[in-house]
């Protein structure tokens, strides 16, 4: 089939380093391109995925993060690009409702930030025409009546991952200079646990900026190793050799994405019980989650824990094929006409929950 993918406006597709819903873009279109189909990638004009990209795009305008206009003007760019596809799916949140679409082409979107009421009844027109994937059973939780197709989690190419040992001597936090991430929650629990901590945030926005400079930075002390933003490759590493990652979140996030990746270095997870993390993470098993104040109780039963089962969880329930068999799937049932779009799949959502 032809697939057409819509990323955002804002962030090159994959990602030079934060951007997570850039990654699965990204997982995607190799994946589907693997499996035999064609893709088209309407993306930032900087993008570096290897498959063929709407011409005409604009480079990423990461100064003009969730701008409204960005979006339109970028959506309006995308659509025009993609009349000669099969099925198009998008992962912007204006793009399932421009109403220049090709006609009788279905129309997949996935919800990547949280299912709110505002939210809601914007997928609700969406599913009234279109197929709407959320990345979790708790991202669907907070809506009566969710208007959910199906739920597929994230996945990654896990074999890119080197696998570390964990023998580092530290915990380590990666994420967003933000309160709902939990650094400041991570910064206190390394400490009540007697343990240094290697902190590597994207600190880039106005908002992040300040809660560093007025709260984070404050705190800093010699048991805190600040390391700033960082790629892949030194992402990997920092995770690799730490003895846990720590992910007290302290809201409820649709999906962890940075989870898995701590996992599929073989380093289990401490967190919170919240959002999609008791779906990603098996308790006492690739790692331990409870309250905030529970988790420095963790730390010393998570250095017990076996990183072959951590990696091995990552690569079968979280790996990149996984996913895109999945999407596949919808999409075929979507083509074949098995599921109308705009019909939720009671039967296909309740055998992905």
């Amino acid at each position: 089939m032809r697939i057409g993918l819509v990323a955002g406006p804002w962030i090159p597709v994959p990602p030079v380093t934060y951007g997570g819903t850039e990654r699965v873009v990204d997982s995607l279109a190799r994946g589907f391109v693997a499996a035999g189909h064609e893709v088209l990638l309407a993306a930032p004009s900087d993008s570096r995925c290897p498959v063929p990209r709407v011409p005409g795009m604009r480079p990423a305008e990461p100064d003009g993060l969730n701008c409204t206009l960005s979006e339109l003007s970028h959506v309006v760019r995308a659509y025009e690009g993609l009349q000669e596809v099969d099925i198009i799916h998008d992962h912007t949140m204006a793009g399932p409702l421009y109403m220049h679409r090709p006609d009788g082409v279905p129309l997949v979107t996935t919800m990547h930030g949280p299912l709110t009421a505002e939210s809601a009844d914007i997928y609700r027109a969406v599913a009234r025409k279109g197929a709407v994937i959320a990345i979790s059973r708790d991202q669907t939780s907070h809506v009566p009546h969710a208007p959910v197709t199906r739920v597929i989690h994230h996945g990654m190419d896990v074999s890119s991952v080197p696998i570390g040992s964990g023998e580092g001597g530290y915990l380590c936090f990666v994420g967003r200079a933000c309160p709902d991430k939990g650094l400041f929650e991570a910064i206190m629990v390394a400490r009540e646990a007697g343990m240094p901590l290697r902190i590597a945030v994207k600190m880039r926005e106005q908002e992040e900026l300040r809660y560093f400079r007025e709260v984070i930075e404050p705190l800093l002390g010699p048991n805190e190793d600040f390391v700033g933003e960082v790629d892949d490759a030194a992402k990997y590493r920092l995770m690799g050799e730490a003895l846990a990652f720590l992910n007290p979140i302290q809201w409820s996030e649709p999906f962890g994405l940075v989870m898995i990746e701590a996992l599929a270095t073989g380093t289990p997870v401490i967190g919170t019980a919240v959002g999609s993390a008791p779906e990603i993470i098996d308790h006492g098993r690739t790692g331990f989650l409870g309250r905030t104040e529970q988790l420095a109780g963790f730390v010393q039963e998570a250095a017990g824990l076996s990183r072959a089962t951590c990696r091995k969880v990552a690569a079968e329930r979280f790996g990149e094929e996984r996913m895109v068999n999945e999407h596949l799937v919808l999409f075929g049932q979507l083509l074949e006409g098995q599921m109308p779009a705009g019909v939720p799949d009671k039967v296909g959502l309740h055998q992905n929950l």
